[in-house]
C-alpha cells in the first residue's frame, strides 16, 4: 500500500532564535514579502505566523505611506 504524500509544515522565519526584526525602514526585508506587482504575499505561501504577518503587513503599509515602497508596480 502506497503512503500518501506528506508535506512538512514550514516554520515562521521571524519566530526563530536569531530572526530579523520587522521594521518599516528595512525595505530590503519587506520587498521579499511583496509580489512582483507590489501586493503583500499571503502567509500560507511565505509560512509567516499570524501574529508576525500582521506586523509585517503594518510595516509594509507604513513604508508605503512614507514612500519607501510603492503601492503598485506596473
Amino acid at each position: 500500500m502506497a503512503r500518501p504524500f506528506f508535506r512538512r509544515r514550514k516554520t515562521c522565519p521571524f519566530s526563530q532564535k536569531d530572526a530579523p526584526v520587522i521594521d518599516y525602514k528595512d525595505v530590503r526585508l519587506l520587498q521579499g514579502y511583496l509580489s512582483e506587482r507590489g501586493k503583500i504575499v499571503p502567509s500560507r505561501i511565505t509560512a509567516v505566523s499570524t501574529k508576525k504577518q500582521r506586523e509585517l503587513a503594518k510595516a509594509i503599509k507604513r513604508s508605503r505611506h512614507i514612500g519607501l515602497l510603492p503601492y503598485i508596480v506596473k
